[in-house]
């Protein structure tokens, strides 16, 4: 049985960036819903795999239908934990130590890092996701996928990092603040 990340802040700790509203929404509603239908379709299927490697074995479904089911909700979950644990109030500032090094090795600057990802996430035709990820020899690299497709699901054996959601959802009922992508030095992570 899978279960929703459970946010380590309030709805409105990312205000003025993100509303409350919004957060309230997406996790209620949105994330909520993708978890008890992935439940409810590995259920069906009687799988049971974490879901990393349901995710990367999406192809051993026979069934379409619920093939498709894990697809969409498996990818809404997963993507969903990833999102809403990699961002967080009071983060901020840009990277330093080996994973600064790292951006700047792959991408020559934390900005051009900002840039080329940001650039993946408004260039998104309709809805899905911009990606940071690792691939098995632990160089970053960026992508991204339509609906909730990510790149585990590809075959590539990259493993996300980081996820911009550029689903509606995600910013619609108030929008959010251009000042997204910022770094934790306490998680060693970027948060959006």
């Amino acid at each position: 049985m899978f279960t929703q990340y459970k946010l380590p802040y309030s709805y409105d700790a990312l205000e003025p960036n993100i509303d409350a509203l919004t957060m309230e929404t997406h996790y209620t509603k949105h994330h909520a819903a993708y978890t008890k239908n992935l439940n409810d379709a590995v259920e069906k299927a009687g799988i049971n795999k974490d879901i990393g490697e349901l995710l990367s074995s999406l192809h051993d479904i026979a069934d379409p239908a619920l093939q498709k089911a894990i697809r969409n909700n498996g990818g809404g979950y997963y993507n969903h934990n990833l999102y809403f644990s990699t961002i967080g109030p009071n983060a901020g500032g840009e990277p330093t130590g080996a994973f600064a090094k790292l951006l700047e090795k792959e991408f020559g600057s934390f900005s051009a890092f900002q840039e080329k990802l940001s650039g993946l996430a408004v260039s998104q035709f309709g809805s899905g996701w911009a990606w940071l990820s690792a691939d098995r020899d632990g160089r970053l690299v960026l992508s991204s996928s339509p609906n909730q497709d990510n790149p585990l699901m590809d075959g590539s054996g990259h493993t996300p990092i980081l996820g911009i959601d550029v689903w509606e959802h995600a910013y619609y009922l108030k929008g959010i603040s251009k000042n997204l992508m910022q770094y934790s030095p306490k998680y060693d992570i970027i948060y959006l």
